[in-house]
This record gives C-alpha cells, structure tokens and sequence, in this order.
C-alpha cells in the first residue's frame, strides 16, 4: 500500500471487511480492501486502509464494527 494509506480495520471475514469499506465511503472516506488470505488454506486477514488524513475518523466508525 501506498505510505499515503493506512490500516484502520482487519477481519478473517471478507463480508465484514466489504462491511468496514462500505461505512467508510457512506461517510466520505474512501478505502482499499486487501485480502491477504491464503487462497489454499483460508487463514489471514482481510484489511481495510484508508488515508492518513482520515484514519483516525475511519477507526472511530469502524469501532463497533470490531465487536
């Protein structure tokens, strides 16, 4: 990822990153999904960046999320 963006959310669950990333854009801050689960065995993280600027606003939405 670009040193512009920065992590504010991750999940094992793809459906709850896509979750993250859509409060994010209904708020105006865009963001990336990146899947960087192992395609053979299904373990690791799918984590949702979002600017610098707006990563503190974006962990504050997504803090219920974490649950």
């Amino acid at each position: 990822m670009d040193e512009n963006w920065q992590e504010v959310f991750s999940t094992s669950n793809s459906w709850q990153a896509e979750m993250a990333k859509q409060i994010l854009e209904e708020n105006e801050i865009p963001a990336v999904v990146i899947n960087r689960k192992d395609s053979s065995y299904l373990f690791g993280e799918v984590v949702v960046y979002a600017e610098i600027k707006n990563a503190e606003r974006a962990k504050q939405l997504l803090k219920d999320l974490q649950g």
